[in-house]
């Protein structure tokens, strides 16, 4: 697999001389093209921080970061996607695509995640969990190299995390988009083939699926946050 995303060393840190906060140390890793990443970390472990500067919402104090080989810094924000917005043809907008084949694009993707019912919908007129799932179109519609989720099941009951987590498997496996997710939640992270732990604003360890089901995986990672102090917490109750 090509490389797609290189954290080289990047350090952030807030405040000056006398009043230093440390929020990333000393973190290095690479994100393989078409892979799902999660990143987990107790509440201050860095790992919003680190999304904030992979997306150049925020930037590293040292270190770089490399989008397919290019600095992150010059990257055209349409490179990067992060769920937000439910509008799904904002992206295609902007970057002025024809109307025509906005429409054909919009029903095509809306169809593979199953929200052509609610497409004319209002906001209010919705649920939770279909408005991520709008949020996962508009994110993909534009064929990012790089998808970013901070806590993207945070606001879900389990049954509407469990469809959208599902959803973002079938973006990953059917339509080859690289994730990268962070989130404090253990059954999300379970959905992900590697995960990276961070405490203090390094990175504590790795954990890989590999072969093991969801459910081993799962308990593997609870047994990780527990050695981190992160025990039951980190539980969202739902099948698996």
């Amino acid at each position: 697999m090509k490389e797609l995303l290189k954290l080289d060393h990047i350090q952030k840190y807030y405040g000056n001389e006398g009043n230093v906060t440390r929020a990333i140390r000393d973190i290095d890793f690479s994100v393989m093209e078409g892979e799902f990443l999660g990143i987990m970390g107790a509440s201050g472990s860095g790992k919003t921080t680190m999304l904030n500067c992979i997306s150049t919402i925020d930037t590293v104090s040292a270190g770089h970061i490399y989008l397919d080989g290019t600095d992150v810094t010059e990257i055209h924000p349409k490179e990067i996607a992060r769920f937000r917005r439910e509008n799904v043809s904002l992206a295609l907008t902007i970057n002025h695509v024809p109307a025509k084949e906005i429409k054909a694009r919009v029903q095509n993707i809306a169809q593979i995640l199953k929200i052509t019912d609610i497409l004319e919908k209002y906001p209010y007129q919705v649920s939770g969990g279909q408005k991520q799932r709008c949020a996962c179109a508009r994110a993909i519609i534009h064929r990012p190299k790089l998808i970013l989720a901070d806590e993207p099941t945070g606001a879900l009951d389990s049954h509407s995390a469990q469809m959208l987590l599902a959803t973002m498997q079938g973006m990953n496996e059917h339509l080859g988009a690289t994730l990268l997710v962070v989130t404090h939640d253990a059954m999300t992270a379970s959905y992900a083939e590697r995960i990276l732990f961070l405490r203090d604003g390094m990175i504590f360890t790795e954990l890989r699926k590999g072969n093991d089901s969801r459910k081993v995986f799962f308990e593997k990672i609870l047994n990780v946050l527990t050695m981190m102090g992160g025990g039951q917490t980190n539980v969202c109750k739902t099948d698996l």
